[in-house]
């Protein structure tokens, strides 16, 4: 008898924004799958096994946990945020798509996290309040040249956009090329917000400029949110800003 494999989401770190139904599949898991350091947020059950991998084995990681759980074990893939959101539960269903005929019979459930460009909005106001959308900067499975073309285009339509993995060692240029080609389209003064490790004990927050925003230190913890021109920062004595996009747009600018 097939057994089952559930991709969860562990939201974006603290333990209070873990969903019930994510604690519930966690422990009723035989086996977890899943990037080293995510596994490591999950707490050690007895006679529960962990299989944990790199980073850069998404597919590797989504075949194993598909062949453990056909042998008939009730298997659980773990991601950081939403495992829907530039996470493992597309790799899943691409496995599926490519492998043996008989994993489309297994019982999946894909159950969601709070994903980081949710959590980052949380601490700064309502950055998200009006239309957004998030592009990942990494090239590894998509050209550059793609990436500028849909920041060219998300910009220009007035979009508020959520930069997932803006820089790592491999890309140490890229993100402030997206800025740059940002700036064709948005003020300098565009509110930015750097969310780095949200729901973790080492969070920061910090709140920019788009024209200041090369000077913020970011990384792969990192989730950056960059205003449209309705964005709107709300300066609060003694307190953080808050940042928002209003719901209602009166006109279209040329």
């Amino acid at each position: 008898m097939s057994g089952r494999l559930m991709v969860i989401g562990l939201g974006p770190g603290d333990d209070r924004t873990l969903t019930r139904e994510a604690h519930d599949g966690l422990l009723a898991a035989d086996a977890l799958y899943g990037y080293g350091p995510y596994l490591d947020r999950v707490p050690v059950r007895s006679g529960q096994a962990r299989h944990p991998s790199d980073n850069r084995e998404e597919g590797a990681r989504a075949e194993a946990a598909l062949r453990h759980a056909f042998e008939g074990a009730k298997v659980a893939i773990v991601s950081g945020g939403d495992p829907g959101v530039f996470a493992m539960a597309a790799s899943v269903c691409e496995a599926i798509e490519t492998g043996p005929d008989a994993w489309r019979g297994l019982d999946i459930a894909i159950i969601p996290g709070i994903t980081a460009m949710l959590a980052v909005a949380s601490r700064a106001g309502a950055p998200l309040g009006h239309d957004f959308c998030a592009l990942s900067l990494s090239d590894n499975l998509k050209p550059w040249e793609l990436i500028e073309r849909r920041l060219d285009a998300a910009a220009g339509a007035g979009f508020v956009i959520a930069l997932y993995n803006p820089v790592s060692r491999a890309r140490p240029w890229q993100l402030a090329k997206a800025f740059t080609l940002l700036g064709r389209h948005l003020p300098g003064a565009t509110p930015v917000i750097f969310g780095r490790a949200v729901g973790r004990v080492d969070e920061s927050v910090t709140i920019a400029t788009l024209a200041a925003a090369g000077e913020i230190a970011a990384d792969m913890a990192t989730l950056i949110i960059v205003g449209s021109r309705e964005t709107r920062l709300i300066a609060r004595p003694g307190q953080s800003p808050l940042v928002y996009t209003p719901r209602a747009v009166e006109s279209v600018s040329a």
